[in-house]
């Protein structure tokens, strides 16, 4: 079976962190690949300032073209709103029966984790690979025997400091690969 990890967001926008961390979990784990699936709509989330959910889509797919190590995944995009985890991971096992799936999360989810649907279904059924977050304090979950805390690179770069920073006409050079930054300008996109 392919050992695929799902490392899910809103990736708006896509930037190198979000690059880094998946590629640490594609060739430094037991992963053989990373689908990044866009979330059209985290229920823990406000709606108002997302990116239309294709164009998010089309930034991922520009980003990672490549790599073939990392995929673009639309799933959630047929799947009911709000999306839930839980129905994504079920309806990919059924989908691709010869693949493996786990989750890639931020040790900032895995403490909100309680407040996710179905969570303890989550955790009994899948393994959950965390990488570590500034500031976290460890949850009583990190003793998991599918929770696989790692030393993947800290990464402190968030979409909403790039938007903000976008909006108030700011340099986001460097914290997003070249042509997503290029190509974000041109389309005057979070203007």
């Amino acid at each position: 079976m392919k050992k695929t990890g799902l490392f899910f967001g809103s990736f708006n926008p896509i930037h190198v962190g979000h690059l880094i961390l998946a590629e640490y979990f594609a060739t430094q784990t037991e992963l053989d690949e990373v689908w990044m699936v866009v979330t059209p709509q985290n229920p823990l989330k406000k709606k108002d300032s997302l990116l239309d959910q294709y164009l998010r889509l089309d930034l991922v797919n520009r980003a990672i073209a490549t790599n073939p190590r990392l995929k673009a995944c639309d799933i959630e995009f047929q799947l009911p709103k709000p999306s839930y985890t839980i129905h994504t991971l079920i309806h990919l096992e059924q989908k691709y029966p010869d693949r493996s799936f786990s989750l890639i999360m931020g040790e900032d989810n895995l403490v909100s984790l309680p407040r996710w649907k179905n969570y303890e279904e989550l955790m009994r059924r899948f393994e959950i690979w965390v990488y570590p977050r500034v500031g976290q304090t460890q949850t009583h979950l990190a003793g998991h025997p599918n929770i696989h805390l790692v030393q993947a690179p800290v990464i402190e770069i968030s979409s909403t400091q790039i938007r903000d920073n976008l909006r108030r006409g700011k340099s986001v050079r460097y914290l997003l690969p070249e042509q997503i930054h290029d190509y974000i300008l041109k389309e005057q996109f979070y203007s």
